[in-house]
């Protein structure tokens, strides 16, 4: 993997993207982040435990031609595994058989993996590089969730270049599914506890009068 030159938000910010942020009066904000330090450059212990808990992930590549594509990926958390702190990979299941993904990764290793956290209104995008790795049934048994029914094609290796991690502007707060159930099933536990409060202070009274 080619090293990063300058600073590592360099993945990113461009000539051409340092030349709109002049115009658009950022610049300034954005060198001094640059020399107190730029982004990221490992995966340090809270993105770790950020990226287990993740239940889905957006995976962009593009071809020769600059062409981009995004795709998804999920599965139970942790299905995106943190290899050491330089390097991530994941079980590429079986899905519509498209493959653009590896054709771009064929032509063109440069990726990106996007990830959104709605409850906590938390989001992360993450520069690198990305190969396939195809045959290798060891390593897709290490990386294949336990008990999670799907069949895996290949796996997909991310070398990590740089990370940074938005604000939470404009971000919707959502749940998922299993969080919102658990939450509804103890607000009726807990109006079955009043309501059986309720009924024993009513016969209470009714004893008394």
């Amino acid at each position: 993997m080619a090293a990063v030159r300058g600073y590592s938000s360099d993945v990113a910010f461009s000539p051409s993207v340092k030349a709109v942020q002049t115009r658009k009066g950022s610049r300034g904000a954005y060198a001094r982040m640059e020399e107190g330090g730029s982004w990221e450059t490992a995966i340090t212990p809270d993105l770790a435990a950020f990226i287990a808990a993740q239940r889905s992930v957006f995976f962009a590549t593009a071809n020769l031609d600059g062409q981009p594509y995004i795709q998804h990926r999920g599965g139970p958390p942790g299905f995106l595994r943190v290899v050491d702190e330089h390097t991530l990979a994941f079980a590429d299941f079986v899905g519509n058989r498209q493959y653009i993904t590896l054709g771009n990764l064929a032509d063109n290793p440069k990726a990106q993996l996007f990830l959104i956290d709605y409850a906590t209104r938390r989001r992360v995008k993450i520069w690198g590089e990305a190969r396939v790795v195809e045959g290798d049934r060891k390593l897709i048994a290490t990386l294949m969730p336990e008990g999670y029914r799907a069949r895996p094609d290949q796996v997909i290796v991310f070398t990590v270049t740089a990370w940074d991690s938005n604000c939470p502007q404009h971000i919707p707060r959502r749940f998922e599914e299993a969080e919102v159930k658990a939450l509804l099933e103890e607000r009726d536990r807990r109006i079955e506890d009043l309501e059986a409060q309720l009924s024993r202070l009513k016969a209470g009274e009714g004893a008394n009068g």
